[in-house]
């Protein structure tokens, strides 16, 4: 195995380039650093070798490269991942973020799409039709490792999971064949990428199932003075708890550009705009909110709002779990712990689940926690490196003081590169033993190991 800071035998790089269509890239060469940047700017990683890949044969390429010479494989989407999962040192890099291929069928309601598409760029392409589904609500994340984890967004309440509305991949085995993974096509490994993550191989093509939404939706931001958060947080509680399927509400506590702490909610009600304006009403009307942004808006603007609270290059550091127990106590160690944040850049929010998500069968697929009403999650970001200690610090005892109102579940989308301890309770025993077998047959030595991983019986 090589280390950081080897380089590959030129021979054997010009061996793969003769069978690669797109670029190799090694340290030194133009577009090298900017290819191995992540979203992150807490990882900083070198790869021996970047494969740029153009399509599936170069993906099938560079892993039977990796296989049959031993390197450590990253595989980058969207590079988006706070783990930095993305990046590797010393090894090979499989870059698929040129290979941005969609297509859609606006009569039969399908769209079949390449793994270096943003969501951003997905939710522009099928909102020319007047369809969407379930995904990433900051538009630069990339569709392949939210959908392989799970998929959260704004229409999840409505449509489940990303995962869920799934209907095939291709997918490149660490033998470096390719596959065709549906219900009815390797029904077994299509289990397992719906919330195994990218254990299993690399995914050249996904195709979703649509649904009518927009082009307009009702949505926004109503934002309060963080002194009401208490009464804000009760409210919540109480209007999340009898939400219809269309309405999900997030809720944050964040800090104002001018330092001001704030918590407010992000609404989306995908609709009728008209029954959207009674639904809303009582959360526009409660309290005295400071900033109240919810109307008609089209729903790429919904999807985009998000986006400018987590620009790239920013050190982060996240925390997260399910929370079942929204109680007095949850809200005042939320408040008390979010009044001592060290970053204005740092916020923490509760994301509202339930509806469709809590009605997929809880053995249809990988992805496990279905009955929780809330994640939550502490996402810590700040731009000094010498702060880092602090908001580290920080983050990890929020979210130890936060433990007694959560699952041993976890969300893998959402766990740091340091979590593997949490990675078995994401799924619980029964599941973790399936998806075992699962790596054992498509990965048996572990290929694909750089990610929320679930190890083969032979590399334990």
């Amino acid at each position: 195995m090589m280390t950081a800071g080897e380089a590959l035998d030129g021979a054997l790089v010009e061996a793969l380039r003769a069978r690669f269509r797109g670029d190799l890239l090694c340290s030194g060469d133009d577009g090298y650093d900017a290819a191995r940047t992540v979203w992150n700017g807490m990882i900083s990683r070198m790869p021996a070798l970047i494969s740029r890949c153009t399509g599936t044969a170069d993906v099938m390429a560079a892993v039977t490269f990796a296989r049959e010479h031993d390197l450590l494989v990253s595989v980058r989407g969207g590079g988006h991942s706070v783990a930095g999962f993305a990046a590797c040192d010393g090894g090979l890099m499989i870059d698929l973020s040129g290979m941005k291929g969609i297509r859609v069928d606006p009569v039969g309601r399908t769209v079949r799409v390449d793994p270096g598409l943003t969501w951003g760029e997905f939710d522009r392409e099928t909102q020319a039709f007047g369809l969407a589904t379930t995904g990433g609500i900051v538009p630069s994340t990339g569709i392949a490792g939210v959908t392989l984890g799970g998929g959260f967004g704004y229409l999840m309440r409505r449509y489940g999971l990303a995962c869920d509305n799934l209907l095939s991949v291709d997918i490149v085995t660490a033998d470096g064949e390719l596959r065709r993974a549906s219900e009815s096509a390797n029904a077994d490994l299509f289990w397992g990428i719906r919330g195994g993550g990218g254990n299993f191989g690399i995914v050249t093509s996904f195709e979703y199932q649509l649904h009518e939404v927009g082009p307009t939706v009702l949505g926004g931001l109503i934002l309060h003075p963080f002194s009401a958060a208490r009464e804000i947080l009760r409210f919540y509680r109480d209007v999340t708890a009898t939400a219809p399927d269309p309405l999900t509400v997030y809720l944050a506590c964040l800090t104002s550009p001018d330092g001001e702490p704030l918590i407010g909610f992000a609404v989306c009600y995908c609709g009728s705009l008209d029954h959207g304006e009674e639904i809303v009403r009582p959360l526009r009307a409660f309290g005295a909110p400071i900033d109240d942004s919810v109307g008609p808006i089209s729903y790429v603007e919904m999807q985009g709002l998000d986006g400018p609270l987590y620009p790239p290059g920013r050190l982060n550091y996240w925390k997260s779990s399910f929370v079942h127990d929204l109680s007095d106590a949850a809200i005042d160690t939320m408040i008390a712990h979010f009044e001592t944040v060290p970053s204005p850049i740092s916020l923490i929010a509760l994301e509202h689940l339930g509806g469709a998500v809590r009605r997929v069968g809880k053995d249809d697929m990988a992805f496990n926690e279905r009955d929780a009403p809330y994640s939550f999650i502490i996402t810590s970001e700040w731009t000094d490196p010498a702060d880092s200690g602090k908001n580290i610090r920080w983050t990890r005892d929020f979210w130890e003081a936060m433990r007694p109102f959560e699952s041993e579940a976890a969300y893998v989308n959402y766990l740091g590169a340091e979590e593997q301890n949490r990675v078995r309770a994401a799924y619980g025993v029964e599941k973790y033993a399936r998806l075992v077998s699962l790596k054992n047959r498509y990965d048996p030595t572990n290929l694909f190991r750089l990610n929320q991983n679930i190890a083969p019986t032979a590399a334990r």
